[in-house]
């Protein structure tokens, strides 16, 4: 079966690990066959990373992906090649990954230690049932801010969503990468395309790596770059608006 790490993130972004080093890292430290880059608000990370790897000789694949803040929450776009509108409503945010052929994966949900989607909004989008308004899969698992609500998150989708369960690290450094992976049939993008599509995907979490292993001081500066990751790209009155809109619908 084929191994995928579908988030991570990079030095671009709130990641801490430049474009070169995480590919070198992924080839030489991980039998990971797939992974998807999916930096905060901005596709120009991926792209970058996918180009970066169709310039080398890599045993893995790349996938162009964004992170993208809608107002109810984070939401992973994948298989993306044109950058999707931040900071609006949700039912917007995937209905544009979608029209683009891209697949929505919930991150990271229901956790309250991380800007996620709620429950009552996964099951407001899945009951109105709305064309190319609908999630393809969920992140069950993650990484200590998914793990916290991830047995909930798991228990729901098996009883009443139904969607491809799978695994995303949500790496910022290099050694949390894989440490949440998503296993599928085949070993290529498209066959993990066409497995997440089906709902045959498998969550798998290991161990994260500690904050010892990370480094405080590490930690404590990458925490600092994800606080400003989304005002910086997209500016402090809409980032705060954003948020008033989610506690003031």
């Amino acid at each position: 079966m084929g191994t995928a790490d579908l988030h991570v993130h990079t030095a671009l972004g709130d990641g801490m690990a430049e474009i070169p080093e995480l590919l070198a890292y992924v080839e030489e430290h991980t039998d990971l066959s797939v992974i998807a880059v999916t930096e905060h608000d901005d596709l120009r990370a991926a792209l970058a990373a996918r180009e970066a790897w169709a310039r080398g000789r890599y045993r893995f694949q790349v996938i162009p992906g964004e992170e993208v803040t809608a107002i109810e929450g984070h939401l992973l776009a994948l298989f993306i090649e044109e950058p999707v509108p931040s900071l609006r409503p949700l039912a917007d945010t995937l209905e544009a990954v979608h029209r683009q052929g891209g697949l929505c994966v919930i991150p990271h949900p229901m956790s309250w230690l991380t800007r996620s989607v709620g429950q009552r909004t996964i099951e407001r989008v899945l009951r109105d049932g709305r064309d190319g308004i609908s999630f393809d899969g969920m992140e069950t698992a993650s990484s200590p801010a998914g793990r916290v609500t991830g047995g909930k998150a798991r228990r729901l989708n098996r009883e009443r969503y139904h969607l491809a369960e799978v695994g995303g690290s949500d790496g910022h450094f290099l050694e949390a990468i894989g440490a949440s992976h998503t296993l599928f049939e085949g070993s290529t993008a498209e066959d993990l395309r066409q497995a997440i599509l089906a709902r045959t995907t498998i969550a798998v979490a290991e161990p994260y790596p500690s904050i010892r292993k990370i480094g405080l001081l590490r930690f404590a500066r990458q925490q600092w770059r994800g606080f400003m990751v989304t005002p910086r790209k997209m500016g402090w009155l809409p980032t705060i608006g954003s948020f008033l809109r989610r506690a003031w619908p």
